[in-house]
Protein backbone atom coordinates (compact mmCIF):
# COMPACT_ATOMS: atom_id res chain seq x y z
CA UNK A 1 0.00 0.00 0.00
CA UNK A 2 1.50 3.76 -1.04
CA UNK A 3 1.45 6.37 1.84
CA UNK A 4 -0.09 9.25 1.64
CA UNK A 5 0.98 12.03 -0.28
CA UNK A 6 0.42 14.06 2.60
CA UNK A 7 2.14 11.97 4.53
CA UNK A 8 5.52 12.36 2.72
CA UNK A 9 8.18 14.47 4.23
CA UNK A 10 11.96 14.43 3.38
CA UNK A 11 12.91 13.37 7.04
CA UNK A 12 16.81 13.43 7.49
CA UNK A 13 16.92 10.23 9.90
CA UNK A 14 20.73 10.86 10.94
CA UNK A 15 19.32 13.73 12.74
CA UNK A 16 16.18 12.80 14.20
CA UNK A 17 18.24 9.89 15.80
CA UNK A 18 20.79 12.09 16.83
CA UNK A 19 17.90 14.67 18.26
CA UNK A 20 16.58 11.43 19.96
CA UNK A 21 19.97 10.37 21.62
CA UNK A 22 20.40 13.70 22.68
CA UNK A 23 17.25 15.07 24.24
CA UNK A 24 13.94 12.57 24.11
CA UNK A 25 13.53 9.77 26.84
CA UNK A 26 10.85 7.20 25.16
CA UNK A 27 8.47 5.32 27.04
CA UNK A 28 9.50 2.18 29.00
CA UNK A 29 12.88 1.90 27.61
CA UNK A 30 16.52 0.56 28.57
CA UNK A 31 18.37 4.06 27.61
CA UNK A 32 21.45 2.35 27.60
CA UNK A 33 20.42 0.05 25.27
CA UNK A 34 18.78 2.52 22.87
CA UNK A 35 21.84 4.17 23.25
CA UNK A 36 23.71 1.09 22.16
CA UNK A 37 21.12 1.09 18.98
CA UNK A 38 22.17 4.49 17.75
CA UNK A 39 18.67 5.84 18.45
CA UNK A 40 14.85 5.04 18.69
CA UNK A 41 12.91 2.82 15.78
CA UNK A 42 11.26 6.24 14.21
CA UNK A 43 8.09 6.06 12.54
CA UNK A 44 7.05 8.62 9.97
CA UNK A 45 3.72 7.57 8.63
CA UNK A 46 1.11 5.29 8.82
CA UNK A 47 -1.74 3.83 6.53
CA UNK A 48 -4.66 1.35 7.27
CA UNK A 49 -2.87 -1.50 9.31
CA UNK A 50 0.90 -0.46 8.33
CA UNK A 51 3.18 2.09 9.33
CA UNK A 52 6.60 3.09 7.93
CA UNK A 53 9.94 3.92 9.23
CA UNK A 54 11.95 6.98 8.64
CA UNK A 55 14.31 4.64 6.73
CA UNK A 56 11.15 3.59 4.61
CA UNK A 57 10.70 0.25 5.75
CA UNK A 58 7.03 -1.07 5.97
CA UNK A 59 5.44 -3.53 8.89
CA UNK A 60 2.27 -4.80 9.14
CA UNK A 61 0.90 -3.45 12.70
CA UNK A 62 0.06 -6.51 14.15
CA UNK A 63 -0.54 -4.60 17.20
CA UNK A 64 -2.50 -1.95 16.66
CA UNK A 65 -0.16 0.68 17.61
CA UNK A 66 -0.46 0.49 21.79
CA UNK A 67 -3.41 -1.79 21.47
CA UNK A 68 -5.51 1.00 20.14
CA UNK A 69 -5.72 1.82 16.70
CA UNK A 70 -8.81 0.17 16.04
CA UNK A 71 -10.07 1.89 13.19
CA UNK A 72 -6.82 1.94 11.08
CA UNK A 73 -4.43 5.10 10.50
CA UNK A 74 -5.14 7.34 7.78
CA UNK A 75 -8.95 8.14 8.40
CA UNK A 76 -8.97 11.82 7.09
CA UNK A 77 -12.56 11.80 8.90
CA UNK A 78 -10.97 12.49 12.23
CA UNK A 79 -8.41 14.73 11.15
CA UNK A 80 -11.33 17.04 9.74
CA UNK A 81 -13.65 16.76 12.88
CA UNK A 82 -10.53 17.58 15.10
CA UNK A 83 -9.89 20.53 12.50
CA UNK A 84 -13.50 21.87 12.72
CA UNK A 85 -13.78 21.55 16.36
CA UNK A 86 -10.09 23.32 17.27
CA UNK A 87 -11.66 26.40 15.11
CA UNK A 88 -14.85 26.69 16.87
CA UNK A 89 -13.67 25.23 20.29
CA UNK A 90 -10.08 24.13 20.74
CA UNK A 91 -10.18 23.73 24.40
CA UNK A 92 -12.18 24.60 28.08
CA UNK A 93 -12.03 22.58 30.96
CA UNK A 94 -14.32 20.82 33.34
CA UNK A 95 -13.79 22.35 36.54
CA UNK A 96 -15.98 25.31 38.27
CA UNK A 97 -19.53 23.50 37.07
CA UNK A 98 -18.45 23.42 33.73
CA UNK A 99 -18.31 21.30 30.50
CA UNK A 100 -18.27 21.47 26.76
CA UNK A 101 -20.97 19.83 23.83
CA UNK A 102 -18.48 17.53 23.00
CA UNK A 103 -18.05 16.10 26.11
CA UNK A 104 -21.31 15.78 27.28
CA UNK A 105 -22.45 14.04 23.40
CA UNK A 106 -19.46 11.89 23.98
CA UNK A 107 -20.44 10.91 27.19
CA UNK A 108 -24.26 10.25 26.08
CA UNK A 109 -22.70 7.88 23.32
CA UNK A 110 -20.43 5.74 25.67
CA UNK A 111 -23.83 5.05 27.84
CA UNK A 112 -25.57 3.97 25.26
CA UNK A 113 -23.03 1.40 24.32
CA UNK A 114 -22.17 0.32 27.73
CA UNK A 115 -26.08 0.45 28.57
CA UNK A 116 -27.78 -1.01 31.93
CA UNK A 117 -26.63 0.89 34.83
CA UNK A 118 -23.07 1.93 33.63
CA UNK A 119 -24.61 5.54 32.75
CA UNK A 120 -22.47 7.90 33.95
CA UNK A 121 -18.83 8.81 32.40
CA UNK A 122 -15.37 10.94 33.76
CA UNK A 123 -12.65 11.87 31.29
CA UNK A 124 -9.13 11.42 31.50
CA UNK A 125 -6.23 11.60 29.06
CA UNK A 126 -4.87 8.08 29.37
CA UNK A 127 -6.03 4.59 30.87
CA UNK A 128 -3.95 4.75 33.40
CA UNK A 129 -5.43 8.41 34.36
CA UNK A 130 -8.81 6.05 34.32
CA UNK A 131 -7.40 3.97 37.00
CA UNK A 132 -6.38 6.64 39.26
CA UNK A 133 -10.22 8.03 38.70
CA UNK A 134 -11.54 4.65 39.28
CA UNK A 135 -9.25 4.36 42.32
CA UNK A 136 -10.05 7.68 44.24
CA UNK A 137 -13.61 7.14 43.19
CA UNK A 138 -14.06 3.48 44.98
CA UNK A 139 -12.49 4.91 48.18
CA UNK A 140 -14.34 8.27 47.96
CA UNK A 141 -17.54 6.16 47.73
CA UNK A 142 -17.20 4.39 50.73
CA UNK A 143 -15.90 7.01 52.69
CA UNK A 144 -18.91 9.33 52.56
CA UNK A 145 -20.99 6.31 53.77
CA UNK A 146 -19.30 6.08 57.15
CA UNK A 147 -16.30 3.39 55.96
CA UNK A 148 -13.05 5.00 55.07
CA UNK A 149 -11.42 1.60 56.24
CA UNK A 150 -12.63 -0.03 53.34
CA UNK A 151 -10.40 0.85 51.39
CA UNK A 152 -8.09 -1.83 50.11
CA UNK A 153 -8.08 -3.30 46.80
CA UNK A 154 -7.43 -6.76 45.02
CA UNK A 155 -5.61 -7.26 42.13
CA UNK A 156 -4.01 -9.94 40.15
CA UNK A 157 -0.06 -10.88 39.69
CA UNK A 158 1.38 -10.13 36.65
CA UNK A 159 -1.95 -7.61 36.09
CA UNK A 160 -1.07 -4.08 34.17
CA UNK A 161 -3.32 -1.11 35.36
CA UNK A 162 -1.22 1.70 33.92
CA UNK A 163 2.38 3.40 34.92
CA UNK A 164 1.32 6.01 37.30
CA UNK A 165 1.80 4.98 41.01
CA UNK A 166 -2.26 3.96 41.68
CA UNK A 167 -1.63 2.02 38.14
CA UNK A 168 1.07 0.42 38.73
CA UNK A 169 1.12 -0.38 42.11
CA UNK A 170 -2.66 -2.01 41.07
CA UNK A 171 -0.84 -3.93 38.56
CA UNK A 172 1.10 -6.78 39.52
CA UNK A 173 4.21 -6.56 37.77
CA UNK A 174 7.15 -7.04 39.56
CA UNK A 175 9.51 -4.92 37.33
CA UNK A 176 7.29 -2.04 37.64
CA UNK A 177 7.11 -2.37 41.31
CA UNK A 178 10.95 -2.25 41.64
CA UNK A 179 11.27 1.20 40.55
CA UNK A 180 9.74 3.78 43.13
CA UNK A 181 9.23 1.73 45.45
CA UNK A 182 5.50 0.05 44.92
CA UNK A 183 3.36 -0.85 45.24
CA UNK A 184 1.68 1.85 47.98
CA UNK A 185 -0.70 0.56 51.03
CA UNK A 186 -3.94 -0.90 50.70
CA UNK A 187 -3.17 -3.23 47.33
CA UNK A 188 -3.56 -7.09 48.10
CA UNK A 189 -2.40 -9.60 44.82
CA UNK A 190 -3.80 -12.84 43.98
CA UNK A 191 -3.13 -15.62 41.35
CA UNK A 192 -3.87 -14.83 37.42
CA UNK A 193 -6.05 -16.87 35.75
CA UNK A 194 -2.94 -18.09 33.49
CA UNK A 195 -3.78 -21.81 33.15
CA UNK A 196 -0.02 -22.69 31.06
CA UNK A 197 1.95 -21.21 33.66
CA UNK A 198 0.19 -21.45 36.83
CA UNK A 199 -2.29 -24.68 36.07
CA UNK A 200 -0.45 -26.58 33.22
CA UNK A 201 -2.30 -29.98 32.64
CA UNK A 202 -5.33 -29.10 35.81
CA UNK A 203 -8.95 -29.02 34.81
CA UNK A 204 -10.28 -26.06 33.49
CA UNK A 205 -13.22 -25.73 36.12
CA UNK A 206 -10.66 -26.96 38.68
CA UNK A 207 -8.46 -24.33 37.75
CA UNK A 208 -11.37 -21.34 38.00
CA UNK A 209 -12.60 -22.50 40.81
CA UNK A 210 -8.74 -22.03 42.76
CA UNK A 211 -8.16 -19.10 41.04
CA UNK A 212 -11.51 -17.23 42.24
CA UNK A 213 -11.15 -18.95 45.44
CA UNK A 214 -7.92 -17.22 46.50
CA UNK A 215 -9.78 -14.41 46.00
CA UNK A 216 -12.49 -14.96 48.45
CA UNK A 217 -9.70 -16.43 51.21
CA UNK A 218 -7.98 -13.20 50.69
CA UNK A 219 -11.26 -11.25 51.45
CA UNK A 220 -11.64 -13.47 54.45
CA UNK A 221 -8.03 -12.92 55.34
CA UNK A 222 -8.04 -8.70 55.43
CA UNK A 223 -11.99 -8.92 56.42
CA UNK A 224 -14.70 -8.30 53.95
CA UNK A 225 -15.32 -4.78 55.96
CA UNK A 226 -12.00 -3.32 54.68
CA UNK A 227 -12.18 -4.50 51.06
CA UNK A 228 -13.55 -1.63 48.54
CA UNK A 229 -12.97 -3.27 44.98
CA UNK A 230 -11.82 -6.03 42.90
CA UNK A 231 -10.13 -5.17 40.00
CA UNK A 232 -9.08 -6.83 36.58
CA UNK A 233 -8.87 -7.31 33.27
CA UNK A 234 -11.43 -8.91 31.33
CA UNK A 235 -8.18 -10.32 29.45
CA UNK A 236 -4.84 -9.19 30.97
CA UNK A 237 -3.32 -7.88 27.59
CA UNK A 238 0.30 -6.64 28.61
CA UNK A 239 0.25 -9.40 30.78
CA UNK A 240 0.46 -11.40 27.68
CA UNK A 241 -2.79 -11.60 26.18
CA UNK A 242 -4.32 -14.42 29.36
CA UNK A 243 -7.30 -15.56 28.83
CA UNK A 244 -9.21 -16.63 31.68
CA UNK A 245 -10.97 -20.05 31.89
CA UNK A 246 -14.59 -20.68 31.44
CA UNK A 247 -16.49 -19.87 34.75
CA UNK A 248 -13.81 -17.70 36.55
CA UNK A 249 -15.57 -14.19 35.84
CA UNK A 250 -18.69 -15.16 37.30
CA UNK A 251 -17.22 -17.28 40.39
CA UNK A 252 -15.42 -13.70 40.74
CA UNK A 253 -18.75 -11.47 40.53
CA UNK A 254 -20.40 -13.97 42.84
CA UNK A 255 -17.60 -13.65 45.50
CA UNK A 256 -17.39 -10.05 45.23
CA UNK A 257 -21.86 -9.64 45.54
CA UNK A 258 -21.11 -11.92 48.37
CA UNK A 259 -18.83 -9.73 50.28
CA UNK A 260 -19.99 -6.16 49.20
CA UNK A 261 -17.35 -5.86 47.45
CA UNK A 262 -16.75 -3.49 44.12
CA UNK A 263 -16.04 -5.18 41.10
CA UNK A 264 -14.14 -3.17 38.27
CA UNK A 265 -13.16 -4.29 35.06
CA UNK A 266 -10.09 -2.60 33.21
CA UNK A 267 -11.24 -2.57 30.05
CA UNK A 268 -8.49 -0.07 28.61
CA UNK A 269 -7.50 -3.10 25.89
CA UNK A 270 -10.71 -4.97 25.63
CA UNK A 271 -13.12 -1.94 25.27
CA UNK A 272 -14.85 -1.15 22.21
CA UNK A 273 -14.50 -3.85 20.24
CA UNK A 274 -11.40 -5.67 20.63
CA UNK A 275 -12.87 -9.45 21.85
CA UNK A 276 -15.64 -9.50 19.67
CA UNK A 277 -18.08 -7.48 21.73
CA UNK A 278 -18.35 -4.03 22.58
CA UNK A 279 -16.33 -4.76 25.84
CA UNK A 280 -15.00 -8.00 27.37
CA UNK A 281 -17.13 -7.95 30.56
CA UNK A 282 -20.06 -8.91 27.62
CA UNK A 283 -17.89 -11.48 26.18
CA UNK A 284 -17.26 -13.42 29.62
CA UNK A 285 -20.84 -12.52 30.78
CA UNK A 286 -20.36 -10.33 33.82
CA UNK A 287 -21.71 -7.32 35.25
CA UNK A 288 -19.04 -4.83 36.90
CA UNK A 289 -19.77 -1.56 39.00
CA UNK A 290 -16.75 0.80 37.34
CA UNK A 291 -15.00 -0.08 34.36
CA UNK A 292 -11.73 1.87 32.83
CA UNK A 293 -11.45 2.84 28.87
CA UNK A 294 -9.23 4.13 26.90
CA UNK A 295 -7.68 3.16 23.56
CA UNK A 296 -9.73 2.44 21.03
CA UNK A 297 -12.18 4.99 22.17
CA UNK A 298 -10.66 7.40 20.14
CA UNK A 299 -7.65 4.78 18.34
CA UNK A 300 -5.08 6.37 19.70
CA UNK A 301 -5.91 9.69 17.27
CA UNK A 302 -6.35 11.79 20.30
CA UNK A 303 -5.38 11.34 24.00
CA UNK A 304 -8.43 10.23 25.72
CA UNK A 305 -9.84 8.10 28.14
CA UNK A 306 -12.99 7.43 29.87
CA UNK A 307 -14.13 6.38 33.68
CA UNK A 308 -17.54 4.46 33.77
CA UNK A 309 -19.60 4.08 36.82
CA UNK A 310 -22.62 2.77 37.52
CA UNK A 311 -26.13 4.63 38.81
CA UNK A 312 -26.18 3.20 41.99
CA UNK A 313 -22.21 4.68 42.87
CA UNK A 314 -23.28 8.00 41.53
CA UNK A 315 -26.27 8.19 43.16
CA UNK A 316 -24.45 7.92 46.35
CA UNK A 317 -21.89 10.76 45.33
CA UNK A 318 -24.80 13.08 44.27
CA UNK A 319 -26.16 12.37 47.79
CA UNK A 320 -23.62 12.00 50.48
CA UNK A 321 -20.69 13.02 48.77
CA UNK A 322 -20.01 16.23 48.16
CA UNK A 323 -17.36 17.77 46.07
CA UNK A 324 -15.21 15.14 44.01
CA UNK A 325 -12.33 17.02 44.24
CA UNK A 326 -10.51 15.16 41.42
CA UNK A 327 -9.86 16.05 37.36
CA UNK A 328 -7.25 16.82 35.11
CA UNK A 329 -6.31 19.70 33.21
CA UNK A 330 -7.81 17.58 30.03
CA UNK A 331 -10.76 15.83 31.25
CA UNK A 332 -13.41 16.20 28.63
CA UNK A 333 -11.19 18.34 26.17
CA UNK A 334 -13.42 18.89 23.31
CA UNK A 335 -11.03 17.97 20.43
CA UNK A 336 -10.19 14.59 21.58
CA UNK A 337 -14.10 14.46 22.46
CA UNK A 338 -14.91 15.40 19.30
CA UNK A 339 -12.52 12.87 17.77
CA UNK A 340 -13.62 10.09 20.15
CA UNK A 341 -17.41 10.25 18.82
CA UNK A 342 -16.26 9.93 15.50
CA UNK A 343 -14.37 6.77 16.12
CA UNK A 344 -17.18 5.05 17.72
CA UNK A 345 -19.54 6.28 14.53
CA UNK A 346 -17.20 4.68 12.67
CA UNK A 347 -16.96 1.59 14.56
CA UNK A 348 -20.70 1.26 14.50
CA UNK A 349 -20.81 2.36 10.88
CA UNK A 350 -18.21 -0.34 9.77
CA UNK A 351 -19.54 -2.97 12.46
CA UNK A 352 -16.43 -3.60 13.25
CA UNK A 353 -18.06 -5.38 16.24
CA UNK A 354 -19.43 -7.80 14.33
CA UNK A 355 -17.21 -8.46 11.91
CA UNK A 356 -14.42 -8.77 14.58
CA UNK A 357 -16.93 -11.62 16.27
CA UNK A 358 -18.01 -13.39 13.24
CA UNK A 359 -15.04 -13.11 10.94
CA UNK A 360 -11.70 -11.92 11.50
CA UNK A 361 -11.64 -13.19 15.04
CA UNK A 362 -12.21 -16.88 13.97
CA UNK A 363 -10.20 -16.78 11.06
CA UNK A 364 -7.34 -15.68 13.50
CA UNK A 365 -7.96 -18.45 15.85
CA UNK A 366 -7.68 -20.56 12.78
CA UNK A 367 -4.89 -19.08 11.25
CA UNK A 368 -2.76 -19.78 14.38
CA UNK A 369 -3.53 -23.31 14.28
CA UNK A 370 -0.51 -23.67 11.72
CA UNK A 371 1.68 -22.89 14.64
CA UNK A 372 0.52 -24.94 17.15
CA UNK A 373 2.10 -28.32 16.05
CA UNK A 374 5.58 -26.28 15.47
CA UNK A 375 8.24 -27.92 17.92
CA UNK A 376 8.84 -24.48 19.55
CA UNK A 377 5.09 -23.81 20.00
CA UNK A 378 3.34 -24.70 23.50
CA UNK A 379 0.00 -23.01 22.91
CA UNK A 380 -1.71 -20.63 20.58
CA UNK A 381 -4.80 -19.06 22.19
CA UNK A 382 -6.80 -15.82 21.15
CA UNK A 383 -10.32 -14.01 21.68
CA UNK A 384 -11.51 -11.56 18.80
CA UNK A 385 -8.46 -9.57 17.99
CA UNK A 386 -6.18 -10.84 20.43
CA UNK A 387 -3.62 -13.51 20.28
CA UNK A 388 -0.40 -15.05 21.35
CA UNK A 389 1.79 -17.61 20.91
CA UNK A 390 3.47 -19.43 23.60
CA UNK A 391 7.04 -20.17 22.91
CA UNK A 392 8.47 -23.71 24.84
CA UNK A 393 11.68 -25.15 24.98
CA UNK A 394 9.96 -29.06 24.56
CA UNK A 395 6.57 -29.55 22.80
CA UNK A 396 3.65 -30.75 24.96
CA UNK A 397 5.21 -28.95 28.09
CA UNK A 398 5.61 -25.27 29.53
CA UNK A 399 9.16 -25.74 29.78
CA UNK A 400 10.90 -22.62 29.24
CA UNK A 401 14.23 -21.94 26.84
CA UNK A 402 17.59 -21.58 29.48
CA UNK A 403 15.51 -22.62 31.58
CA UNK A 404 13.64 -19.18 32.52
CA UNK A 405 10.94 -17.67 31.69
CA UNK A 406 11.54 -14.31 29.10
CA UNK A 407 14.74 -15.22 27.36
CA UNK A 408 12.94 -16.74 23.98
CA UNK A 409 9.63 -13.95 23.53
CA UNK A 410 11.91 -11.06 22.88
CA UNK A 411 13.93 -13.46 20.80
CA UNK A 412 11.26 -14.07 18.26
CA UNK A 413 9.75 -10.76 18.57
CA UNK A 414 13.02 -9.01 17.36
CA UNK A 415 13.01 -11.24 14.61
CA UNK A 416 8.83 -10.86 13.83
CA UNK A 417 9.92 -7.49 13.48
CA UNK A 418 13.29 -7.72 11.01
CA UNK A 419 10.76 -9.56 8.77
CA UNK A 420 8.20 -6.61 8.85
CA UNK A 421 5.74 -7.65 11.43
CA UNK A 422 5.32 -5.61 14.79
CA UNK A 423 4.37 -7.70 17.26
CA UNK A 424 4.93 -7.55 21.11
CA UNK A 425 7.05 -10.49 23.74
CA UNK A 426 5.82 -11.09 26.49
CA UNK A 427 8.17 -13.03 28.69
CA UNK A 428 7.83 -16.09 26.37
CA UNK A 429 4.43 -15.08 24.44
CA UNK A 430 4.93 -13.56 21.22
CA UNK A 431 1.33 -11.60 21.46
CA UNK A 432 -1.18 -9.60 18.74
CA UNK A 433 -3.42 -6.93 18.60
CA UNK A 434 -4.02 -6.09 14.88
CA UNK A 435 -6.39 -2.80 14.25
CA UNK A 436 -10.35 -4.04 13.73
CA UNK A 437 -9.73 -3.51 10.04
CA UNK A 438 -7.52 -5.92 9.03
CA UNK A 439 -8.26 -8.23 6.52
CA UNK A 440 -7.95 -11.92 6.10
CA UNK A 441 -5.21 -11.50 3.89
CA UNK A 442 -3.03 -9.34 6.57
CA UNK A 443 -3.86 -11.78 9.25
CA UNK A 444 -2.10 -14.60 7.12
CA UNK A 445 0.63 -12.52 6.48
CA UNK A 446 0.98 -12.13 9.78
CA UNK A 447 0.96 -15.89 11.22
CA UNK A 448 3.95 -16.38 8.03
CA UNK A 449 6.00 -14.27 9.51
CA UNK A 450 5.68 -15.63 13.16
CA UNK A 451 5.95 -18.85 11.49
CA UNK A 452 9.26 -17.69 9.52
CA UNK A 453 10.62 -15.88 12.65
CA UNK A 454 9.74 -19.11 14.69
CA UNK A 455 11.94 -21.04 12.05
CA UNK A 456 15.38 -18.37 12.12
CA UNK A 457 15.40 -18.28 15.42
CA UNK A 458 15.60 -21.99 16.27
CA UNK A 459 19.36 -22.47 16.37
CA UNK A 460 19.54 -19.25 18.52
CA UNK A 461 17.31 -20.93 21.35
CA UNK A 462 18.53 -24.07 21.16
CA UNK A 463 22.00 -23.08 21.97
CA UNK A 464 20.27 -20.54 25.24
Amino acid sequence: MTPPATALRNYDAVELRRLDLAHHLPAQADYGEIRDLGGSRIITRAEGCKFWDVDGKSYLDGMAGLWCVGIGYGRKELAEVAYEQMLELPYYNSFFKTATAPAVRLAAKIASITGGELQHVFFNSSGSEAVDTMFRMVRHYWAVQGQPYKNIFIARRNGYHGSTVAGASLGGMSAMHAIGSLPIPGIEHVIQPYAFNEGFGEDEEAFAARCAQEVEDRILKVGPQNVAAFVGEPIQGAGGVIIPPKGYWQRIEAICRKYNVLLVADEVICGFGRTGQWFGHNTFGFTPDIITTAKQLSSGYAPISATIASRAIVEVLREKGGDFVHGYTYSGHPMCCAVAERNLEIIEREDLVTRTREVTGPYLANALQRLADHELVGQVRSKGLLGAVEIVSEPGTNHRFGGKEGKAGPIVRDACIANGLMVRGIRDSVVMCPPLTISTDEIDFMVDKIEKSLNQVLPKLRAL
